[in-house]
């Protein structure tokens, strides 16, 4: 009897401690993002510069195309209506990209090094607000996107459709923001990050279907452009704002290799977010332990 007591009394008190450290790590992962916040708010450039660059996009680049040859995009399909989703990626995978420079800034000014000593609960905690902060970001702009495609004339996707779009940007933002921690870990400065970073961005662009289509490019950069995640979050995207219905086994993207479904678009993000944790995990526990 008293053995079946004292072990329930350890239970008790082991859950009770990891409910207690489950509540520290949220405190330290709140109060870590809020001051990216605070940070943000004494430089609001950033967010501004953040929704107006695609917003431009979406205004000079349809402007540009919209005399494009008849057939180019396929029928009554306008530039802006193919230019949307692309910004829509762009932007949230161009700010996720930028997501270790923070991390990088502390590392090189001692901040990193003062929460490495603290008596934090959890390290990672470093780490998730990053995360939490560029999602957020990422969200707004999208938004932002959103509401301006659709003042724009681009129209706009169902409730359902609009979920998807959101599942869709957050699978590729957390997967690129691990990349982006996983190299401001890894990398010696900030230099080298801007550099890995300019060198990453517009090529990863111009090898997607963000500005044209599969079929209009040659053969070799379409083989790229099919295998570059970005596309698979572009076409899922672009295919819910132009067909009012839609189905796991619609097909989202004729790669040179098959057609790919919403399901295996989806599947396909899901699985690049996984590799990308995995991937920064020795550089994560190199790091912060």
């Amino acid at each position: 009897m008293s053995t079946t007591l004292k072990t329930d009394r350890a239970t008790q008190t082991a859950s009770v401690e990891a409910s207690s450290d489950l509540q520290e790590i949220i405190q330290e992962t709140l109060a870590l993002t809020t001051r990216l916040f605070i940070q943000l708010q004494r430089r609001p450039t950033t967010l501004v510069a953040g929704i107006v660059q695609p917003v431009m996009w979406l205004v000079l680049f349809g402007a540009l195309f919209q005399n494009a040859p008849a057939g180019f995009l396929g029928n009554d399909v306008s530039y802006g209506q193919f230019l949307g989703a692309g910004v829509i990626v762009f932007t949230a995978f161009s700010g996720a990209l930028n997501a270790g420079l923070p991390v990088m800034f502390d590392r090189e000014f001692g901040f990193l090094n003062r929460l490495l000593v603290a008596p934090l609960a959890s390290r990672f905690s470093i780490v998730m607000a990053s995360a939490i902060y560029i999602t957020i970001l990422s969200f707004l702009q999208t938004l932002a996107i959103v509401a301006m495609s659709a003042l724009l004339g681009t129209g706009l996707p169902g409730v359902g459709g609009l979920a998807i779009v959101a599942m869709i940007v957050l699978l590729l933002v957390i997967g690129v923001t691990a990349l982006s921690l996983g190299l401001a870990f890894s990398l010696p400065g900030h230099i080298e990050l801007i550099a890995a970073i300019f060198v990453t961005n517009l090529p990863l662009l111009f090898a997607s279907t963000a500005l044209a289509p599969l079929s209009f490019m040659p053969g070799w950069l379409a083989w790229i452009a099919s295998l570059n995640p970005m596309s698979y979050a572009i076409e899922s995207i672009r295919y819910l704002y132009l067909h009012s219905e839609w189905a796991w086994s619609s097909v989202v993207m004729n790669a040179p290799f098959g057609q790919v479904t919403m399901a295996g678009a989806l599947g396909t993000l899901v699985g690049f977010c996984g590799v990308a944790v995995l991937l920064i995990q020795p550089a994560l526990k190199r790091s912060l332990s």
